[in-house]
């Protein structure tokens, strides 16, 4: 019964934080702005403002596939919200913007995550490997090993957090700083960034107890041995 409970958990929080975000993200995305400038617009402003001529803006492709890559320096739109007036197009893009800041400031957290990459994509793709030979098998050496790999994996989804926080409160400052968004507005797009927000939470939630229930396994074996 208390597996099947933990399943649950670890189930529904995600899509309950998937379903948060899609939800407001599409209320607000049919709000627009009073500025009425767009996705691509707004994060132009901002990077303008904060001395970032080098990055561009660029349409991305796919539903919700704002990002800002580091390498390209550029600040990718979903379609949506760099053709959008909306008070969601301009937070998402202002929040994007927050990370190309960061990068240009090299915030300490955000240069922490990269040089995490690697290690976290080894560790998502290898772990269970590992931890499931190590379980069925009864080896808890491999089962170690594998909770290892997977535990910089789950650093790197904690880590994430002040990283998407920070950005997201950059966003709210450059906007208002700049008169992009106005009076009431501010709220509604605090409520856009906060849902968002969530699914990082969740994530990191999830992976928190799944590494605790792996180390409960880990000495449980232990024991047995």
């Amino acid at each position: 019964m208390f597996y099947l409970v933990y399943f649950l958990i670890i189930i529904l929080i995600p899509l309950w934080a998937q379903m948060k975000v899609k939800g407001t993200f599409a209320k607000y995305s049919r709000v627009p702005n009073s500025t009425n400038r767009t996705g691509a617009e707004v994060a132009r402003e901002v990077l303008n403002a904060n001395g970032l001529y080098n990055v561009s803006v660029e349409e991305g492709k796919g539903y919700l596939s704002d990002h800002y890559d580091p390498r390209a320096k550029a600040v990718r739109l979903s379609p949506d919200n760099y053709h959008g007036p909306s008070i969601a197009a301009a937070a998402v893009a202002a929040h994007e913007c927050g990370h190309a800041i960061q990068d240009a400031e090299r915030y300490a957290f955000l240069r922490f995550r990269h040089v995490l990459v690697p290690v976290a994509n080894i560790g998502s793709n290898f772990s269970w490997v590992l931890i499931l030979i190590g379980i069925f098998a009864q080896i808890s050496g491999l089962l170690l090993l594998g909770i290892l790999f997977m535990a910089a994996a789950v650093l790197f989804q904690v880590i994430t957090l002040p990283v998407e926080f920070n950005a997201s409160n950059r966003a709210m400052d450059q906007v208002i700083a700049l008169g992009l968004i106005r009076d009431n507005e501010e709220r509604e797009a605090k409520k856009v960034l906060n849902a968002a927000a969530l699914t990082y939470v969740a994530a990191a939630a999830v992976a928190v107890l799944e590494l605790l229930r792996l180390v409960l396994i880990f000495t449980g074996m232990n024991r047995s041995e």
